[in-house]
């Protein structure tokens, strides 16, 4: 649970009272500054009265210079007031910058991967900075709009105690209103925030896995969810704004009607004995100073404190789960498992790839990533595609999957030519798994069996999850009808789902496209040979040597040439590859 409105009260409370000396400080100046408030009107009032409607021109100016000498002297304490400020408000930010510093530190050594760490840099960036600026707004307004209304009440009650009767009514009702929009405003738009960023963090998540989107024929379950996302952002922004005219409703009943009532009220007035002057006194104390600080207070509380306690939540919500990353290592005693039974490949033809000189550039003047490639990958086998980053080995997958069209030759999968696929039928020829693994929104069930639409027979989910390992991660959310976060998983658990959901799907063909490069080794391994006891063709684009030698065909692509074989052919005839592997066995030591 998020720390509410009453927990952050509580941690305001006591930043507050562990500084009694700064806030003496800082209500004393204040004290000063206000001085101006009730000399103001009080002057103005006299310098009429006893001054220039009486025929005393120097004792009206004299009164005019006793409110000019007040101004000057509310400026030096104002000087004063922002060093108070300053001891009020940077302690404020160290402790968020400690808050956050800490908890990122202490989840970054149990989740290395996850995006969190990015929104740790904001936290420290950004939103502190937005909650140390947004928290001197609301002191310098709060402590002006206190002292300044009471100056101004105590001089509409020196002036004549029947003028509070015509303008505290209204102001009492419009701040009424406006307090009690102060909570919901926060509400919603802590939930049109929270919509924002599910949404961006949707849009990221379809960014990254687009192609495996696309190869799983996942668009149109993508695109429902998507709506649904914009649906729930679209609700927050209108039950924010209706929220937002009650706000204007009480910015108009105080900042407006307390005027009128008193213009209506100064003949009563007048008959009952109040003088010009104290009424254009009170006219002065509403218009020039009690309306602005009341107007100030209520447009800051309105904005900066409603961004000030979403921020302060965000800031201080130590709650989100760690991930056992650790739990992802295979364990010794565990057994591989049997693959589960896959259903019929769809169509009859053997499951066999073809490329025949196949030629495919980035556009028309770029230099082509493969160029008269002819390969034959039967039915059943297992191969490794290696080379440079940058080689072209994902173009060959998208090549393979239909993503990408060739610019000369043909890539035939089970005898039909490659092409995107138009719906998730069509889809289930082939299953691709990008380095980007793709998890979506729901329970970690529909994820894994997002590919099989007639659903999986007793044993089989269980025993695919066995087989790649996905048990810990299952245990930490619990259980397969657990809902999955997708920012909550590392990049290795995420490929795991996306490994395992590949894994039960009906596709004859599975391409893995570095989708292991998140996985330790043994984890890696654990993956990699289930999937080639699992029936049917399995395409890997490598990343470390081991990957390529459980292989039984070895691909290896330079650019203008390419070259296959076994691991010992290959170390015979292929430089490249002899570079590679040597490449690899020095990283690994």
């Amino acid at each position: 649970m998020k720390p509410g409105p009453r927990r952050l009260r509580h941690r305001a409370r006591d930043f507050l009272r562990a500084r009694p000396r700064t806030l003496l400080a800082l209500g004393g100046w204040s004290l000063v500054e206000s001085a101006q408030t009730f000399i103001g009107g009080y002057a103005v009032s006299k310098a009429l009265d006893r001054g220039f409607l009486a025929g005393h021109t120097t004792t009206g100016l004299l009164w005019l210079a006793a409110s000019a000498v007040a101004i000057v002297t509310a400026g030096l304490a104002t000087r004063r007031v922002f060093t108070g400020l300053a001891d009020l408000v940077e302690p404020l930010r160290d402790g968020l910058v400690r808050t956050v510093v800490t908890r990122a530190l202490a989840r970054s050594a149990d989740e290395p991967a996850l995006t969190a760490k990015s929104a740790a840099i904001s936290q420290l960036t950004n939103q502190t900075e937005m909650a140390r600026d947004s928290f001197a707004g609301l002191v310098l307004v709060t402590r002006s709009f206190v002292f300044t209304a009471a100056g101004a009440l105590v001089g509409l009650a020196s002036l004549d105690p029947r003028l509070l009767l015509v303008v505290l009514p209204p102001l009492a009702g419009g701040l009424a209103l406006f307090l009690a929009t102060l909570a919901p405003m926060a509400s919603r738009q802590s939930a049109f925030l929270e919509a924002d960023e599910a949404l961006s963090a949707h849009f990221g998540a379809v960014a990254e896995g687009l192609r495996d989107v696309t190869a799983c024929g996942a668009q149109a379950a993508t695109a429902r969810h998507t709506h649904t996302l914009i649906e729930d952002e679209a609700r927050a922004a209108r039950s924010l704004a209706r929220w937002a005219a009650v706000r204007t409703l009480a910015l108009g009943i105080t900042g407006q009607l307390p005027v009128v009532l008193l213009l209506i009220a100064i003949p009563h007035l007048l008959d009952q004995g109040l003088s010009a002057g104290a009424l254009l006194g009170a006219l002065t104390y509403l218009t020039q100073a009690l309306l602005p600080a009341l107007h100030t207070l209520m447009t800051a509380l309105g904005a900066a404190g409603t961004r000030l306690a979403v921020v302060l939540r965000r800031l201080t919500d130590d709650t989100r789960p760690i991930a056992d990353t650790a739990a992802l290592a295979v364990r010794p005693h565990q057994s591989p498992g049997a693959p589960p039974r896959l259903p019929r490949p769809l169509g009859h033809a053997a499951p066999h790839v073809e490329l025949h000189e196949v030629t495919f550039a980035y556009g028309p003047a770029a230099q082509p990533v493969l160029k008269d490639l002819t390969l034959a990958i039967g039915h059943g086998e297992h191969w490794a595609v290696v080379g440079p980053s940058g080689i072209g080995k994902s173009t060959l997958t998208a090549l393979i999957s239909g993503l990408l069209a060739p610019g000369h030759g043909h890539v035939r999968v089970a005898g039909h030519r490659a092409r995107r696929p138009a719906d998730l039928d069509e889809s289930l020829q082939r299953v691709l798994i990008p380095q980007q693994a793709y998890v979506f929104s729901g329970t970690l069930r529909e994820n894994l069996l997002y590919l099989r639409p007639a659903g999986a027979e007793a044993g089989e989910l269980d025993a695919a999850v066995q087989a790649l390992g996905l048990s810990p991660l299952l245990e930490r959310i619990g259980g397969l009808d657990a809902p999955v976060d997708p920012s909550a998983l590392t990049e290795g658990e995420s490929q795991l789902v996306a490994l395992t959901r590949a894994y039960l799907s009906p596709a004859p063909l599975a391409i893995l496209d570095e989708a292991t490069c998140h996985l330790d080794p043994a984890t890696e391994a654990r993956a990699e040979e289930a999937f080639a006891r699992r029936p049917g063709t399995l395409i890997v684009v490598a990343h470390r040597i081991s990957s390529a030698r459980r292989a039984d065909h070895i691909l290896v692509l330079d650019g203008a040439h390419a070259a296959h074989g076994t691991h010992a052919e290959l170390l015979e005839r292929s430089p490249l590859y002899r570079d590679l592997v040597g490449r690899w066995h020095a990283e690994k030591l």
